[in-house]
């Protein structure tokens, strides 16, 4: 009876189950249809341990009740009985995991909207029909998972270009390390402009701790909870960026990590602490007790200097305070700062002169007075997206979490960074610079175009003249021409007349370019307006008009249009080939991008140097641009605060990496060898404004009386993440290459400089290198 079971009944429970269920079943009738599965009702709580090992923990989101339930459903009626077998209802869990992180989802997953549900449907179209799929015998679980597979890769934001669906073969071939195809072999092919009013509307949540799509449609003249809403923004991006500092972290890996830190090396080398920010309204009740705030700087109705947060304001008391760095940073109303200092309240503070306010509307009465003042620290690029490929320490290895974030609409950087790092290491490869230059991989920048000057025309044949002279191989990828195009405000009655003469000028450079066709058909000419063109210009005046601005209108640019195609037209007719040249009208600001999020570059036009000189603080022991030269006397209390305020700054910087040390010590060095100890007055406004910029954040951080900003479109004058490169068009500034924080900030000067007769001046910018030089020729 053993024997016969053995040989019976063994290989029927190798058998599909659809063979045990149906004995005449012949395999050799392949028309038979095949057996659909019925839809269940699956519980939640049957599905809930394995969304979380899928979401949570393999994916870190988490799903809401409503979530859940909405895939259960989902899966009991699409799988069946069967969602256990081949793991199906896992692979589709997954893949609808992987495709909320490409949409740019939050951590939390919610099952209202329509996000959810798309995904679902969008699984659903491209498997097929499900149920004709989900056979109880033989189902080809491959089929569904590249089905899958391929929904995720063609959902991405990626940029809406031919060439990205070589993306995937690229990315093959590189681990095979073969040459790219010849279509994406340029690295022009994967060049993007995206103007301010095409970026992403996202806005920071401070309960989810994550980024979210702004729902509302944009509009000029919006409410005015929109201006509150601008502002809370911009404290609670620098916010979160601060908490995550480890000067104010007190977690457990953090004091292992410093006691580690103090077996290794000396404790007089160590100097780490902890600080804690207080909230502006808590500081009632608390008189004469020493705290750290950080808030928005501005002036109250009385004139006095005030700090601001969400909880509250109260005035400031700078007669004692002393700026961290000394004279290497502005301050002005409407930035950020962190303040250390002692609040009196106002019993304390009567008849000093600043008796505060009566602590009503949410000031607090009584006066903080300072005793230090810094900007809050910049985070890395890399930190913040959470890119390892850099030596990083375990803290910003783990990054923000907003590498699922598609800031730019190009595709996040977990998506697509790899992949796309990968296809520049391919491009460069298989591009040889000559010795004349380092090729494809440049970025020229001509800042100033001033068109109503007979010389700019000729500075800018001298200039394309040199690249001209290159191959096709090695021409430039782009050329960047930041206005202002005229050097007065067109159509406001100045000297650079109407829109006739505006026209005309534009037409003498759609000549001017005409004389160099290799350019025209092999590089992309990028035009940034200033606030002398029009439209804004005609009823400005000249002043600051509203940030961001839209581009110069069509009706200027026709002539340099019909340029681009008629050279374009002539190479295809001579060589066979097609080619693509073309001229980008962007707005002001703009971004530029470059293998996805790989590399970003902000381009900006606006005199920020003299507005910065103009609205600064001034402080009693410090010399400011030569603003103030005397020094108060302070006490020895006094003297212990500040030296506590100068701590607080390096542990930052230390801890941040805020300047490059070992440069500054080598430049040091060699100055002292040199016999000079002084830095130039012009290397100094250069680091004071790179490093004001980067601190803060943003492009314009003043307040919108001084600076005015579209408030739906704020957005676009973040500087979070921080981009790779960061062009800042000031013509009051001398022209300067400075990185700082993994972000190279270029200012291109003028195209005609001052001072010197017959001299070009411009910036070339090195993809590769990520470094920019400036360039100067005789014309």
């Amino acid at each position: 009876m053993g024997t016969f079971m053995t040989r019976t009944l063994l290989p029927l429970l190798h058998l599909p189950l659809g063979r045990l269920y149906n004995p005449f079943h012949n395999p050799s009738h392949k028309n038979l249809p095949k057996p659909s599965t019925l839809p269940i009702s699956l519980p939640p709580a049957t599905l809930r341990p394995l969304a979380f090992r899928v979401f949570t923990k393999k994916h870190n989101l988490n799903l809401t009740s409503t979530a859940l339930q909405l895939l259960a459903t989902f899966i009991g009626k699409q799988c069946g009985s069967a969602w256990r077998e081949a793991g199906l209802a896992e692979r589709l869990l997954d893949d609808a995991a992987k495709q909320w992180k490409l949409n740019g989802g939050g951590v939390l997953v919610p099952g209202e909207g329509s996000e959810l549900n798309g995904i679902l449907n969008g699984i659903q179209s491209a498997a097929g029909k499900l149920p004709n799929n989900l056979s109880r015998r033989g189902f080809p679980a491959s089929r569904m998972s590249a089905s899958l597979e391929d929904l995720s890769s063609t959902a991405t934001n990626l940029p809406k270009r031919e060439h990205l669906e070589n993306m995937s073969e690229s990315t093959t071939s590189g681990d095979r390390n073969e040459e790219p195809s010849n279509e994406a072999s340029d690295p022009r092919r994967w060049l993007k402009v995206i103007n301010a009013f095409e970026q992403p509307r996202l806005s920071y949540n401070p309960e989810k701790k994550h980024f979210e799509h702004c729902l509302t449609s944009p509009s000029v003249m919006s409410g005015p909870g929109r201006k509150t809403d601008m502002a809370r923004q911009r404290y609670h991006l620098v916010h979160q960026r601060l908490m995550r500092n480890e000067s104010f972290q007190t977690s457990a890996i953090l004091l292992a990590r410093q006691k580690l830190s103090q077996l290794s090396r000396s404790t007089s080398a160590l100097r780490q602490q902890t600080y804690k920010l207080t909230p502006i309204a808590n500081l009632l009740g608390r008189g004469g007790s020493n705290h750290l705030l950080m808030g928005m700087l501005s002036r109250s109705p009385s004139g006095h200097l005030t700090i601001n947060d969400p909880t509250g304001s109260i005035v400031l008391d700078l007669h004692h305070a002393r700026p961290s760095p000394e004279d290497g940073v502005w301050f002005a109303p409407g930035m950020l700062v962190i303040v250390d200092g002692q609040y009196e309240d106002q019993e304390t503070k009567s008849g000093s002169g600043l008796d505060g306010n009566n602590g009503v509307g949410g000031n607090v009465s009584g006066v903080f007075v300072a005793f230090g003042m810094t900007g809050p620290p910049c985070e890395r690029r890399e930190i913040t997206v959470g890119h390892g490929n850099r030596d990083l320490t375990n803290n910003e290895r783990a990054g923000a979490g907003f590498g699922w974030v598609d800031f730019l609409g190009v595709g996040s950087e977990r998506a697509v960074g790899n992949s796309m790092r990968a296809i520049e290491k391919q491009v460069f490869r298989k591009r040889t610079p000559d010795s004349t230059g380092e090729g494809r991989a440049r970025i020229i920048i001509l800042g100033e175009v001033n068109l109503d000057k007979a010389k700019t025309l000729q500075a800018l044949r001298k200039v394309l003249a040199i690249y001209a002279a290159d191959s096709a191989e090695n021409t430039p990828m782009a050329v960047v021409l930041i206005g202002n195009f005229v050097r007065y405000a067109a159509m406001a009655g100045g000297g650079s007349g109407g829109s006739i003469e505006y026209k005309e000028y534009f037409d003498s450079l759609a000549s001017a370019l005409s004389d160099f066709p290799s350019m025209l058909h092999n590089t992309t000419f990028i035009f940034v307006p200033g606030d002398h063109d029009p439209w804004p210009s005609a009823f400005s005046s000249g002043a600051v008009t509203v940030l961001p601005r839209e581009s110069v209108p069509e009706l200027f640019t026709s002539r340099i249009r019909r340029a681009f195609a008629t050279a374009n037209t002539e190479n295809e007719r001579l060589t066979g080939v097609k080619a693509d040249g073309e001229a980008i009208w962007s707005t002001n600001p703009t971004r530029i991008t470059l293998f996805g999020s790989v590399h970003e570059i902000v381009v900006f036009r606006d005199d920020i140097s003299g507005r910065l000189r103009r609205h600064a603080v001034r402080f009693n022991q410090t010399d400011c641009d030569g603003l103030n030269d005397h020094e108060s006397e302070t006490g020895e209390n006094d003297q212990s605060l500040d030296k506590q305020s100068a701590m607080l700054h390096n542990d930052i910087a230390e801890n941040e990496n805020v300047l490059n040390l070992a440069a500054v010590e080598a430049s040091r060095s060699k100055n002292a060898e040199l016999g000079h100890t002084k830095v130039p007055s012009h290397t100094q406004t250069s680091r004071k404004l790179v490093k004001t910029l980067v601190d803060q954040g943003h492009l314009s951080p003043f307040p919108v009386s001084q600076r005015p900003i579209m408030w739906d479109h704020a957005h676009a004058l973040n500087l979070y993440p921080l981009p790779t490169a960061l062009v800042i068009m000031d013509a009051e500034a001398p022209a300067f290459a400075i990185g700082l924080d993994g972000c190279h900030v270029m200012n291109p000067g003028c195209l005609i400089m001052s001072g010197k007769r017959g001299v070009a001046q411009w910036m070339e910018y090195n993809v590769k290198t990520r470094r920019g030089k400036v360039r100067e020729s005789h014309f």
